[in-house]
């Protein structure tokens, strides 16, 4: 079993890389590199897609070709194929944000269910995800979580919710695909933790299907891990767990400060990131009952969890345990923990051009605002354009 020393081999990180998008990477990072040229570019291409200015052809070549696997799930292929040569698969993720109507919900719905089935054709990966506001209303969403009394039109809404939850994880047990559940704003989290609970308990039995995702940033998710792990252990059901550090920062403060009450959310990086690796910490210290799929660019945690897998002696191939990374991102951490022989996954958005702009902005927006990491990709696409001696 081999043991991972770091993360620094660029041979190995972008040995997949034409020299053209090695370049094309270091253009776009050194751009981001300085927040200001970011925000503007960020909010010009804001102004042009409000007056339907043709720039899609620009973003296509340049920050999409970046970030996203292609327009559908055929145009994936050949970036799938092409991360599979090299031990990692990819989690398909349909990156267009759809309204807020039924109609919109059915759609996201038999959109999911036909990618298991393409999945399950393809021998493509073993994970689909879909996030819980994709499948019914935010507003419904918050009415539980306030313990709202429905009407009996919402009460018919929210069964149809449930139905679309379970219609998925149904699908995907029958197709041997486990389901990633995103995590919400933690003000309408606590339905989506208890549907996702009733799931865990119908379909984990023989396997892991159905996972939730735990937001690390989140004081209380350690607890709810415990009190989680405490009420299923007498039931024989596998809990998959989503570990990530969090995606609604600012909005979680901003409402707490204009609502008055105390923000759910870890007071700065250094206390997410020890939250974080404790959540990692206790799963693994019970992995006989857990599933764990790490979602991190942090390179401490990753090898953290690398360590702890040695010294519990939980084999670098245990397929209750995954590695992730976003497609364009942090490839010296995937491809270097996938040559040590762990199981690595990159979500790979997909959807047309001018649709995905809302999620390539969150790209742009995380690049810029995260310590760090926007010069430690540039440094390390450097190093690799300086070895290959790239004019």
């Amino acid at each position: 079993m081999s043991v991972l020393r770091g993360f620094d081999d660029t041979s190995i990180a972008f040995s997949y890389k034409t020299d053209y998008e090695l370049k094309r990477a270091y253009y776009l990072f050194k751009l981001l590199s300085y927040p200001v040229l970011a925000s503007i570019g960020k909010h010009l291409l804001q102004f042009l897609l409000s007056i339907n200015f043709p720039i899609g052809f620009i973003i296509k070549r340049t920050v999409f070709a970046q970030f996203c696997g292609g327009e559908n799930e055929r145009d994936c292929f050949r970036v799938i194929d092409k991360l599979d040569e090299n031990n990692i698969s990819c989690i398909l993720d349909y990156s267009v944000e759809g309204s807020n109507t039924e109609a919109d919900f059915d759609k996201t719905l038999n959109r999911t269910l036909n990618l298991i089935e393409l999945i399950r054709e393809k021998s493509l990966t073993s994970f689909i995800v879909f996030k819980p506001s994709a499948v019914g209303r935010f507003d419904l969403y918050l009415k539980k979580a306030n313990n709202e009394t429905l009407n009996e039109t919402e009460v018919s809404e929210w069964k149809r919710i449930e139905e679309r939850f379970h219609m998925i994880c149904s699908r995907a047990r029958d197709n041997s695909i486990s389901v990633l559940i995103d995590a919400e704003e933690s003000w309408i989290q606590n339905p989506v933790d208890e549907l996702i609970e009733r799931l865990t308990i119908k379909y984990n039995t023989s396997s892991c299907i159905v996972y939730n995702t735990i937001q690390a940033y989140r004081i209380d998710r350690l607890k709810y891990l415990k009190d989680l792990h405490i009420r299923l252990a007498k039931l024989d059901v596998k809990i998959g767990i989503k570990l990530v550090r969090g995606a609604y920062m600012e909005k979680e403060r901003l409402r707490a400060k204009s609502r008055s009450y105390k923000s759910p959310i870890c007071e700065n990086k250094l206390k997410t990131d020890e939250n974080f690796n404790n959540c990692m910490e206790f799963i693994l210290n019970n992995i006989n009952q857990f599933n764990l799929f790490i979602g991190s660019h942090n390179e401490e945690s990753n090898l953290i969890a690398t360590k702890l897998m040695t010294q519990l002696k939980i084999k670098n191939n245990n397929k209750r345990i995954w590695f992730s990374q976003l497609y364009g991102m942090s490839d010296h951490i995937s491809f270097n923990l996938a040559l040590n022989g762990y199981n690595v996954t990159k979500y790979l958005p997909f959807g047309p051009v001018t649709d995905v702009i809302p999620y390539l902005i969150r790209r742009l927006d995380e690049n810029t605002s995260v310590s760090g990491q926007t010069s430690r990709e540039l440094n390390l696409i450097g190093n690799e354009i300086n070895r290959r001696k790239i004019a």
